[in-house]
């Protein structure tokens, strides 16, 4: 079965920029997607697209592609309160915060003492990124997954 519009897809990944790995999926669960709908990354839903369980390959994003080109303008300053994922921030540091989008990662510039100043650009927003992809399986999505938008099941969403 070829991967298309509501196929979901479980499937492992590396992903890696010119400097080298960055994350895998290897040593977790492997990932479980609804195809068309959100959650992956333009290029990589594009690679995925008709491709079958054992299929392997890889595929390099260009920026715009991937997580987009930085913006220059994106520091904004924040509510300490409102960053999630750790109780003490330092520089260099990812927080999650909530926005109308929904959760956001942020990169922590400078920590004052009830604001922080984060960069608002994804943390790969500027790179080129490579994906080292095994597909898994296959298979039509149920009504209910269909319904919920969202793959179910190990990897995928729990109700």
């Amino acid at each position: 079965m070829q991967i298309s519009k509501n196929s979901v897809v479980q499937f492992h990944y590396t992903l890696s920029d010119a400097t080298g790995e960055i994350e895998s999926s290897r040593q977790h669960d492997p990932v479980l997607y609804l195809h068309g709908q959100a959650g992956l990354i333009d290029g990589l839903v594009e690679a995925l697209e008709g491709r079958q369980a054992g299929d392997s390959f890889s595929v390099t994003l260009p920026v715009d592609k991937a997580y987009g080109p930085r913006q220059d303008d994106a520091v904004q300053k924040v509510q300490i309160k409102h960053l999630q994922g750790a109780k003490k921030w330092k520089p260099g540091m990812i927080a999650v915060i909530q926005t109308e989008q929904g959760p956001r990662q942020v990169s922590i510039v400078k920590v004052g003492l009830s604001q922080a100043e984060v960069d608002t650009n994804h943390p790969l927003a500027g790179k080129e990124l490579t994906f080292e992809v095994e597909i898994l399986s296959v298979r039509e999505a149920s009504e209910e997954e269909i319904a919920h938008g969202h793959a179910h099941g190990a990897g995928g969403h729990q109700h």
